[in-house]
C-alpha cells in the first residue's frame, strides 16, 4: 500500500531531470518496482482483513491495488508525472483511512512520514518548508482526530498487534531501501566526477595531473623501500600525417586503440596516462632500467602489430619510446625530461624504436647522452611531415 511513496523525489524535481540521465532512469526503475511491491502488500492486507472479518478494510485494499495497476500502466507509457501523483494520492488516502478506521496503534500513520524524503529532494528550502509544515500539521491533526474519535472499525488486540508489526516492518524496509538508493546514486555520481577529474575522456586513460599525483606517491614509496622507479614516454609516430591523410576521426580512433593497447601492456602495478596530444607516459614501480627497456620494447611490438579500424580497411601505426629510471637525487620532472630527451633521439634515429636515457643526460643543454636500441624497423608509408618531432620516417599502412 503505502510503499508507493518510497520512491522519493518531488514531482517537479524529477520531471526537470534530463530524460536520459542515469539518476533519472534509475529513479523511475525504482518507482516501477515499488509500485509492484506496493500492490503485493495491498493484496496481503486484503487477505488479512478478510481473515479478521473486516470487509470494508479489505475492499479499500482492492481499490488501492487497482490504483497501483493504473499507475504502473502510466509508467509504462512514460506518463511519469500522472503516475507519481496517483501513487502519492493512494498513499495519502490509504494512510488516513487506515488510521481513522483501525486507530493510531495500527501504524498506518508511519506511511505519511515517507513524504519527508520526497519533499526534501524536491527543491531548495524556500520550496520545501511549506509542504513540510503542511505534512506536520496533517500528521498531528490526524493523531488528534484519531485520539478523539477512536477506531471507527476496531480490530481485536491480536489482529491490531499483527497489523502494527506488519506496517512498521514495511515502513522500515521502504525507508531503508530509499536511503540505500540515494546512497548508491551519490556513490555513482562521485565515481563519475572522479573519472572526469582523473581520466582522459577520449582514451579512458588517466590524465597528466592524476599521473603526477600517483608518481609522487610512488616516488616516496621507492625512496622509503629503496626500490627502482622507471618512466617510459611513448609517442605515436607521424600522428599529424594520420590526421591529414585519414581525417581526425581516424586520429581519434588511433588514440583510443593505441591507448587500449598500452593499457593492456601494463602489469597490475603499472600506470599509463595520456600525457598530452599523442604522447603517453608509463609509471613503472619496482622496475629497473633493464626491465623498463624490455617493457618498452614489448609495448613497441604490441603497437606495431595493432590493426587500426575494421579488418578490411585496417592500417598500422608505430610508436617511439624513451626510457628513464629515477636517480635518488633527481626530481620526477628531471627524470621525465630525460625520458623525453630519449624519445627525441628515437624520433631522430628513424622512429619505431626504444631509447634509454643515461643519468648524465642534460636535457636543458640538449646534451646527447641517450642510448638508442636499434630495432631495425622497416619504415615505409607516408612521407615525413612537420608534426610531433620532425624527423624522417613514416607510418606503415596496410590495406
Amino acid at each position: 500500500m503505502a510503499e508507493g511513496i518510497s520512491a522519493p523525489g518531488g514531482v517537479m524535481s524529477i520531471e526537470r531531470l534530463p530524460r536520459r540521465t542515469t539518476a533519472h532512469s534509475a529513479f523511475w526503475m525504482m518507482v516501477r518496482r515499488v509500485t509492484v511491491l506496493a500492490a503485493c502488500v495491498d493484496v496481503a492486507l486484503f487477505c488479512f482483513f478478510l481473515a479478521v472479518g473486516s470487509p470494508i478494510l479489505a475492499w479499500i485494499n482492492v481499490i488501492s491495488v487497482s490504483l497501483y495497476l493504473v499507475a504502473y500502466r502510466l509508467l509504462q507509457q512514460r506518463r511519469n508525472r500522472a503516475a507519481l501523483i496517483l501513487i502519492w494520492t493512494e498513499v495519502l488516502g490509504h494512510a488516513v483511512l487506515g488510521t481513522l478506521l483501525t486507530g493510531w496503534g495500527a501504524g498506518f500513520n508511519y506511511y505519511l512520514l515517507m513524504f519527508i524524503p520526497a519533499i526534501m529532494v524536491s527543491g531548495n528550502w524556500r520550496t520545501v518548508v511549506p509542504p513540510l509544515l503542511v505534512l506536520f500539521a496533517a500528521y498531528v491533526g490526524l493523531h488528534e482526530v484519531s485520539r478523539f474519535y477512536g477506531a471507527l472499525e476496531p480490530l481485536g488486540a491480536t489482529a491490531l498487534t499483527v497489523l502494527y508489526v506488519f506496517n512498521i516492518s514495511v515502513f522500515f524496509a521502504m525507508a531503508s531501501s530509499t536511503a540505500r538508493f540515494y546512497y548508491a546514486m551519490v556513490r555513482k555520481t562521485e565515481g563519475k566526477l572522479r573519472d572526469l577529474a582523473t581520466r582522459d575522456t577520449l582514451t579512458g586513460l588517466f590524465n597528466r595531473r592524476h599521473l603526477m599525483e600517483l608518481a609522487h606517491v610512488e616516488r616516496r614509496r621507492a625512496d622509503h623501500e629503496d626500490v627502482p622507479l622507471s618512466l617510459v614516454i611513448a609517442d605515436i609516430d607521424d600522428f599529424k600525417q594520420i590526421n591529414d591523410r585519414l581525417g581526425h576521426d581516424a586520429g581519434d580512433l588511433v588514440l583510443r586503440q593505441v591507448g587500449e593497447a598500452l593499457r593492456e601492456s601494463c602489469r597490475s602495478h603499472d600506470t599509463v596516462a595520456r600525457w598530452g596530444g599523442e604522447e603517453f607516459l608509463f609509471l613503472l614501480p619496482q622496475t629497473s632500467a633493464e626491465a623498463a627497456r624490455d617493457f618498452a620494447e614489448r609495448v613497441r611490438r604490441a603497437v606495431e602489430a595493432l590493426g587500426i579500424g575494421p579488418d578490411a580497411q585496417s592500417f598500422h601505426c608505430t610508436v617511439s619510446l624513451g626510457v628513464a629510471t629515477l636517480d635518488a637525487d633527481e626530481s620526477l620532472e628531471e627524470a621525465i625530461g630525460r625520458a623525453d630527451h630519449a624519445l627525441y633521439r628515437s624520433k631522430a634515429e628513424g622512429r619505431n624504436r626504444v631509447t634509454a636515457a643515461t643519468l648524465e643526460a642534460d636535457v636543458a643543454l640538449g646534451q646527447d647522452s641517450a642510448q638508442v636500441i636499434d630495432l631495425h624497423p622497416e619504415a615505409t608509408g607516408l612521407d615525413g611531415g612537420p608534426e610531433d618531432r620532425p624527423r624522417p620516417g613514416g607510418v606503415p599502412l596496410a590495406g
